[in-house]
C-alpha cells in the first residue's frame, strides 16, 4: 500500500483522537452501523480530498464500514492533523497522502497519488480534486460515476464549471444542505476561527475592533462569536442584502478602506480574491492581526504585503510579522490560510456530524442514482437533509411534533380560508 504521510509512529495518538471526536458524532455511528451490515458501496472507488481531521478520520472509517475502497489527501496544505493521517494508515490500511505544511508541489502531487486509484465516486472540498481531473488527468474521467463537494468555494468554482459546460460528471454541493451550512458553516466557522486566532496570539478578544469580511454564513458565525467574547464586530460587504442583514443584527458595516483604519483584528470569509488589498495595509494600525478562514489563501494579498513590508519575521507559530515604510507592523496568522485548521482543530466534531453525514448518505445516492443525472451541480436530496437532522434529534433526546391529519388536508387544499 502506497501512502506518505509525516511519521507512522503518531499513529496511537491519532487513534485516540479520533475516538474522542467519534464520542460527538452520533448520526455517523448511526449510519455506519446501517452501513456495516448493508455494505451499500462495496468495491466503490473513493479518491477523498479533505481536511485530514479527526472528524474525518470517523467519515473515512464509516465508508469503508460500508464497504468502499477510499483513498485520502489533504485538502489544504496546512490542515493536515499528522497523527489521524498515520492512524488511517497503520489502523485502517488507507493510502493516505497528507503532510501538515507540505509545499505546493507536494500538495498537487498528492492529489494525483490520490486520483492514480481510478476512482469512481470523487469526494471534494474546495474542488482541486475535480479541477485537476479535468485538467491533466482527463484520461481518468471516464472511470468517475459522481461526486461530491464539501465547502462554499468548491461550490462555486463547480457551478462556474457546469454554467461554461465543461463539468464532465454529477456532483452533489454538500455545502447546501441545510444540515450543513446553518449549523457547520456559522457554528462550526465561527467557534474554531476565534478558537484558531486565541490559538495563535493568546490575544484578549474583548474590548477589540474586529473586522468580518463578508457575511455570508460563515461570517455570520465568526461575528456571532467575536461579539461573545466581547469584541466591537464591524462586517464588510459588497452584496446590499448581507449588508442591510448585518447592520439589522447589531453590528456597524462599512466599506474594507473605512474598516482598514478601525479594526484591531481582520478575519476573511468571502471566498474570493484581494479582499484585504495593497492599498488597505498601509491605513492599518500597529499591530493589527489579519486572517483568512475561507478556503483559499488568496482573500489577502499577502505578495502586495511581502512586496510592501521593509522586514519580515515569524513572531511565534503561525504569525508572521511584516514592518511596512512606515514602520507600522502587521501580523498575518497561518499563511493566510484556514486559520482554524492550521492553528486550531477545525470544527467541533458535533457539526462535523452532519456534515459528513450528508458526505457519506450522498454517496450512497450517488452509487444509485448517478448514471441516471446530469452533468451538473445538485443540492442534497431533501429526503436526505430531514433524515439527518432528524437523526440529530434522535441523538438529543429531542422529540418534535406530527402534524393530524386534519393539518395535513388544511395545508394541501386552498378552499378554507379565515
Amino acid at each position: 500500500m502506497n501512502y506518505d504521510v509525516k511519521d507512522i509512529n503518531l499513529a496511537k495518538k491519532g487513534k485516540l483522537r479520533i475516538e474522542w471526536a467519534e464520542m460527538n458524532m452520533p448520526v455517523l455511528r448511526m449510519v455506519r452501523e446501517r452501513f456495516r451490515k448493508e455494505k451499500p458501496i462495496k468495491g466503490i472507488r473513493i479518491s477523498a480530498c479533505l481536511h485530514v481531521t479527526t472528524e474525518t478520520g470517523v467519515l473515512m472509517e464509516t465508508l469503508k464500514a460500508g464497504g468502499a475502497e477510499v483513498t485520502l489527501c489533504a485538502s489544504n496544505p496546512l490542515s493536515t492533523q499528522d497523527d489521524v493521517a498515520a492512524s488511517l494508515v497503520k489502523d485502517q490500511g488507507m493510502p493516505v497522502f497528507s503532510i501538515k505544511g507540505e509545499d505546493k508541489k507536494t500538495y498537487y502531487s498528492h492529489i494525483k497519488s490520490a486520483l492514480a486509484v481510478k476512482p469512481q465516486i470523487t469526494m471534494d472540498d474546495g474542488a482541486d480534486l475535480v479541477s485537476m481531473l479535468h485538467s491533466t488527468e482527463k484520461g481518468l474521467l471516464k472511470n468517475i460515476l459522481a461526486g461530491t463537494e464539501e465547502t462554499t468555494t468548491g461550490v462555486i468554482r463547480l457551478r462556474a464549471m457546469a454554467e461554461r459546460g465543461v463539468l464532465q460528471y454529477p456532483i452533489i454541493a454538500i455545502n447546501d444542505a441545510y444540515t450543513k451550512y446553518l449549523f457547520d458553516n456559522r457554528y462550526g466557522t465561527g467557534q474554531s476561527t476565534i478558537d484558531g486566532i486565541l490559538r495563535a496570539t493568546n490575544r484578549l478578544m474583548s474590548g477589540s475592533v474586529f473586522v468580518v469580511a463578508g457575511y455570508g454564513w460563515c461570517g455570520k458565525g465568526v461575528a456571532m462569536r467575536a461579539r461573545g467574547m466581547g469584541a466591537n464586530v464591524i462586517v464588510t460587504e459588497i452584496n446590499p442584502l448581507r449588508a442591510l442583514e448585518a447592520t439589522m443584527d447589531g453590528f456597524s458595516v462599512m466599506p474594507m478602506k473605512q474598516a482598514a483604519a478601525a479594526g484591531d483584528i481582520f478575519v476573511t470569509v468571502t471566498g474570493d480574491i484581494n479582499v484585504i488589498d495593497k492599498s488597505h495595509f498601509p491605513l492599518m494600525k500597529e499591530g493589527a492581526i489579519v486572517c483568512n478562514s475561507g478556503h483559499f489563501n488568496v482573500e489577502i494579498a499577502l505578495n502586495h504585503l511581502s512586496g510592501m513590508a521593509v522586514k519580515k519575521r515569524l513572531m511565534r507559530d503561525f504569525v508572521e510579522e511584516f514592518t511596512l515604510k512606515n514602520h507600522r507592523r502587521i501580523y498575518v496568522l497561518g499563511e493566510g490560510r484556514l486559520i482554524n485548521l492550521a492553528a486550531a482543530e477545525g470544527h467541533p466534531s458535533a457539526v462535523m456530524d452532519m456534515s459528513f453525514a450528508n458526505q457519506v448518505l450522498s454517496v450512497e445516492y450517488l452509487v444509485k442514482k448517478g448514471r441516471t443525472l446530469k452533468k451538473a451541480v445538485y443540492v442534497v436530496p431533501a429526503e436526505i437533509d430531514k433524515k439527518i437532522a432528524a437523526l440529530k434529534l434522535s441523538s438529543m433526546g429531542i422529540k418534535i411534533d406530527k402534524l393530524t391529519a386534519e393539518q395535513k388536508k388544511y395545508l394541501s387544499s386552498w378552499e378554507m380560508g379565515t
